[in-house]
């Protein structure tokens, strides 16, 4: 009999990916508890390179909560759909990997296969997660937001100057975020480079979540179409999951 894909808390996942986070707050409720699950996974435990992902994605949701309670964004609305329609892709690429299902799509089975070794850098790991959800997920995302609120991708509206509002969000988090992810002697180098790296990666984040909105609109003018759709997910997916391989791939180690 086969081991079961999350090996001791694969029963808790399963129960967890049962259904879809309602708002924001259920989102970081289920990412709180899918990280307390993803550090217990064997053989690789606290260092498992999804919970390197989910612990980025944990703390940027965790701000962007704190931005809706704080009234930060014009459209607190589609912000909220925005972003339980984005993690719902998430989730549902999770459970797909847990039913050993063949469409599980290849920008995250890249990353999944990595959970029982050979062990990646957590820096890598994390932006293979993040290639992942923005390259992939959020165009498709914020296609389904725009359905469901019956208006459209439009340049410089309250919804576009939203979405680029989590780019600072993004820029704030991340110097904190990325020392995380090094070693003692990195520190050191990192240091020794400023504020450069923190620049341009926050440079990489606002360049990629832009082509993503870009690719939104793409998809958006063919969203009746299903023959183009599919077109537009196949190229998506095998572009990230390209990208993926890179970033956990030997030279990817590199980013670290």
């Amino acid at each position: 009999m086969a081991e079961p894909v999350w090996g001791p808390v694969h029963r808790d996942i399963v129960d967890l990916l049962a259904d879809h986070p309602a708002d924001v707050p259920a989102v970081v409720d289920h990412l709180t508890k899918l990280q307390d699950l993803l550090v217990r996974l064997p053989p690789l435990e606290a260092s498992c390179p999804l919970a390197d992902f989910n612990r980025l994605y944990l703390v940027i949701t965790e701000s962007v909560l704190d931005g809706l309670y704080d009234g930060r964004f014009a459209d607190p609305v589609f912000l909220s759909r925005l972003d339980v329609e984005f993690a719902a892709r998430y989730f549902d690429a999770l459970r797909l990997w847990t039913e050993s299902s063949s469409t599980t799509p290849q920008a995250w089975a890249c990353l999944f296969e990595r959970m029982r070794g050979p062990d990646a850098r957590p820096l890598p790991s994390a932006a293979a997660g993040v290639n992942a959800h923005i390259n992939f997920d959020l165009p498709f995302a914020l296609v389904t937001t725009f359905d469901h609120l019956e208006s459209e991708p439009v340049d410089g509206s309250d919804q576009h100057r939203d979405y680029l509002e989590i780019n600072a969000i993004f820029a704030d988090r991340i110097p904190m975020l990325r020392r995380g992810y090094l070693d003692r002697w990195q520190l050191i180098i990192d240091m020794l480079n400023g504020d450069f790296d923190d620049w341009y990666q926050g440079e990489l984040v606002e360049y990629t979540r832009d082509v993503a909105w870009r690719n939104a609109q793409k998809i958006w003018r063919c969203r009746h179409d299903p023959h183009a759709r599919d077109g537009e997910r196949a190229r998506l997916d095998q572009t990230a999951a390209s990208f993926g391989r890179l970033l956990l791939s030997p030279l990817g180690a590199l980013l670290q």
